[in-house]
């Protein structure tokens, strides 16, 4: 009797078709990592190029005293509110500082609500007077908080120290404790 042997079958996945598709899938699921992957950079570089950088600062000379905030970073800051407190009580305006009506002149720019644009600077106030050193003792007192945020809603909080702390949002405090000047 003469028995024919049956060919023996390769496994499934020994089969040059299943490798094909195996490799292709492999490849595509590579790609696909390699896209998120570069998507992420991608939008951290995004976020990196424009990122603002407030810094807070005080002036003065022999009869000018004052405030400037500067945009060091690379992109605009959108200042969603200022408070200033003197004495720990949280003032409105800058003429709530004892002194301030004893100037030659008081200029002002308005600091809460505002979009600084990279690498600009401002002075929100800047008073010329003969009694420059009272206006140094009332600055102990001072303390300016600003919360800003990049055009990619990351936000910080900065207060004269100048050293940003990331927060999730500007959550505004009560109307009472923003700074309106």
């Amino acid at each position: 009797m003469d028995e024919k042997k049956a060919p023996t079958q390769k496994p499934w996945f020994l089969k040059s078709e299943m490798i094909i598709a195996l490799s292709a899938l492999l490849i595509s699921v590579v790609t696909t990592v390699t896209s998120i992957y570069s998507a992420s950079i991608d939008r951290a570089y995004a976020k990196a190029s424009v990122w603002p950088r407030l810094e807070l600062s005080r002036t003065y000379k022999e009869d000018i005293f004052g405030y400037i905030l500067s945009n060091n970073g690379t992109g605009p800051a959108l200042i969603k509110y200022a408070i200033v407190q003197f004495q720990g009580k949280t003032i409105e305006t800058w003429d709530e500082i004892p002194f301030i009506e004893d100037v030659d002149s008081f200029t002002q720019s308005h600091m809460g609500k505002r979009v600084v644009p990279s690498n600009h600077t401002f002075k929100p106030m800047l008073i010329k007077t003969t009694n420059v050193k009272q206006h140094i003792n009332n600055d102990r007192s001072v303390k300016i908080t600003l919360c800003y945020c990049s055009i990619y809603d990351d936000c910080w909080i900065i207060d004269r120290e100048n050293a940003p702390q990331k927060i999730d949002h500007c959550e505004i405090p009560l109307e009472t404790d923003i700074f309106r000047q």
